[in-house]
């Protein structure tokens, strides 16, 4: 990605946590977390990386939330951000966070493992 999408996509991860957090009502979107946005070199689309706390249906109910509240959330951004043409969003889901915890998972069974054999 160049350097103008880098920035972009960093201004709209700040402006689409405060724009979910505050301005949207759908008492489907929870507790959403921006982790990341990848604005492709055109500026044309936004992939937008969400974390969001809960369970699986209430994750995929969020999912279905923001996706009915996408035209909303790009006229916002389209307010903040002075674009020639705002970029059209789509939503997923930062496995990174999970994956993360399922490494750190392992490791401390590993290294529980290791100090049960040292004191047998």
């Amino acid at each position: 990605m160049s350097l103008r999408s880098n920035r972009v996509g960093e201004q709209m991860k700040k402006e689409l946590g405060e724009i979910i957090g505050r301005k949207i009502k759908d008492p489907r979107v929870g507790f959403v977390t921006v982790t990341d946005v990848h604005v492709t070199g055109d500026l044309q689309q936004a992939t937008v990386y969400i974390s969001v706390l809960g369970n699986e249906e209430q994750r995929e109910d969020t999912l279905r939330g923001l996706a009915k509240a996408k035209g909303f959330i790009r006229s916002e951004i389209g307010q903040r951000i002075r674009l020639r043409k705002t970029p059209e969003i789509t939503f997923e889901f930062d496995e990174s966070i999970d994956y993360g915890n399922r490494i750190e998972t392992l490791l401390h069974q590993i290294q529980d493992d290791g100090q049960s054999k040292d004191k047998e």
